[in-house]
């Protein structure tokens, strides 16, 4: 125990003889140093707490001016923060432990007090007060890291009775602290599962059960006082007393709608073109997948529509991009028109869509879309002030013949698209087993032309421009020829539309220019010789 000094102490008491007793046990004791004022009404005493401060009040409860708990608090008003005894009959100790209850740290009963015991009870109480306020402070300071973190937090008792909300918590539930006290978990904390909207497990049972924190369930949902759901994640801890025993639990949560949400939206834009906002190849090929999957079981077909532009890149080109990308997202909607909500219509990138035809119960179904989409591409697209014009060529495979799997099946109609674009473009094709050696021979020559400008594969042949009169060299035509390591002569009926598919036709025509340059550059020096 503290042996801290009384240097100061205010006795409130009408009677002469209580009060003279009290101060010879001081003497007696040796606290000659405790300055003792001695008042004879709580009037008086106000008047001096006022004006000071002391250690400690001893106060008589049979006051003149105030009586009973009236006198404790108005000395518990008068100063709040100094530590109160209060000194009563041996007939009114009941009173007197009432009187605890207002805020006194201690009482003693006349006729049984000592000068030692005197003197321990008033460092008793002092010490009680220096604990009681230091208790404050922590619980105030408690308090405002509730009120400050960006979570809910709530606590019950082991019974599952509201025992505090901090302020997250009342906004999120829509109940006050002081409306939700001693009311139910289930009653201010509702939880429901966001598909089932059943009620789930109470989280307090299952932490107090398992001694541990545990959390609830994915997707769940706070219903709050009016009704509305908030989706929320949260954790849940048993509190304990010294002995280990548990004696309630807090809930920490915080609202997830804005992160569910987000989340949402990244898995959206994972799965969905930027620019039309529709399906791009990851979710079209898991789609396609499903509908393979789902066809045998229905007797269905599946049919995939593989659709190229014509005349796309001329527009973008000439009238910028921002007309293109406008175009491109006309298109995907007249192409979403032509379809059933079953179908599935993806960008893949460019100008460049499919279609998936989930249920297809013959291969003349494709055929009657694929004109529908022919039809719907080609007619005039209104975009700032523009009536655009395009065309569209298409390749259709199907499920089972064309291919046994997404990849399959769409390459297959990639295949067909440009032998439709062959055919004359504004066209549909089916695909066919032996589009697959064209399409290889293709990309070998793809694969070759690459290389053949580095590799300095490429010749120009001159054929002369004769003046039929004068029968003289008027100039001449440069034809570009391909001689291949291995294939030997290419013709350019084969490589010329090939380069100008893959873009290769820019770098190869610059080659061509200025050797042609060259070459009449070096006629003309040879005639001026």
């Amino acid at each position: 125990m503290s042996k801290k000094s009384i240097k100061i102490l205010l006795l409130v008491e009408d009677n002469p003889g209580d009060a003279r007793l009290l101060r010879e046990m001081f003497n007696e004791q040796g606290s000659h140093n405790t300055e003792l004022t001695h008042v004879k009404s709580m009037s008086e005493a106000e008047k001096h707490l006022a004006e000071r401060a002391f250690d400690i009040i001893v106060l008589d409860l049979g006051l003149p001016d105030a009586k009973g708990l009236q006198a404790v608090r108005r000395a518990h008003a008068a100063a709040p923060r100094i530590p109160l005894v209060v000194l009563t009959g041996l007939d009114d100790e009941s009173r007197a432990a009432q009187a605890l209850q207002e805020g006194m740290q201690d009482y003693l009963i006349k006729g049984q007090i000592d000068a030692r015991g005197l003197l321990r009870a008033l460092r008793h109480a002092i010490e009680r007060k220096v604990m009681e306020e230091a208790l404050f402070v922590e619980k105030e300071r408690a308090q405002v890291t509730l009120n400050s973190i960006g979570d809910a937090v709530v606590c019950t008792d082991i019974s599952g009775n509201i025992t505090f909300l901090n302020l997250v918590a009342e906004k999120m539930t829509g109940w006050s602290w002081q409306e939700a006290l001693g009311r139910s978990m289930g009653e201010v904390f509702r939880i429901l599962d966001a598909v089932t909207r059943e009620t789930t497990p109470n989280p307090i049972d299952r932490a107090v059960g398992l001694n541990r924190t545990v959390h609830l369930q994915e997707n769940c949902v706070l219903v709050r006082r009016d009704g509305s759901d908030t989706p929320i994640e949260d954790s849940v801890a048993p509190i304990h007393d010294r002995e280990g025993k548990a004696t309630g639990a807090v809930i920490v949560f915080r609202d997830v709608s804005t992160a569910r949400a987000m989340a949402a939206e990244m898995t959206y834009s994972a799965q969905h073109d930027f620019l039309t906002g529709l399906p791009n190849r990851m979710l079209l090929n898991d789609r396609v997948s499903q509908a393979i999957v789902l066809a045998p079981r229905h007797s269905n077909k599946v049919a995939i529509l593989f659709l190229d532009l014509d005349g796309f890149k001329h527009i973008n080109d000439s009238l910028g991009h921002p007309i293109g990308d406008k175009l491109l997202q006309s298109i995907a909607k007249r192409l979403v028109d032509c379809v059933r909500s079953s179908d599935t219509v993806s960008r893949q990138g460019g100008d460049e869509f499919v279609v998936l035809l989930s249920e297809v119960h013959r291969p003349e179904d494709a055929a009657i879309s694929a004109l529908r989409i022919l039809q719907a591409v080609a007619e005039a697209h209104p975009i700032d002030q523009h009536d655009l014009h395009v065309t569209a060529s298409i390749g259709v495979s199907v499920y089972p013949d064309d291919g046994q799997d997404a990849e399959t099946l769409i390459k297959n109609a990639d295949t067909a698209m440009y032998q439709a674009k062959e055919n004359g473009r504004q066209s549909y094709q089916f695909f066919k087993p032996a589009m697959n050696v064209r399409a290889v021979e293709r990309q070998s020559i793809e694969e070759n032309l690459r290389r053949a400008l580095e590799r300095q594969e490429f010749a120009l042949h001159y054929q002369p421009k004769i003046n039929l009169r004068t029968g003289e060299i008027s100039g001449a035509e440069a034809l570009l020829r391909w001689m291949h390591p291995v294939r030997g002569p290419v013709s350019p009926a084969q490589f010329i539309p090939v380069a100008e598919d893959c873009g290769l036709i820019l770098p190869i025509g610059q080659w061509v220019l200025r050797e042609a340059c060259k070459q009449a550059r070096a006629w003309a020096d040879a005639a001026c010789r």
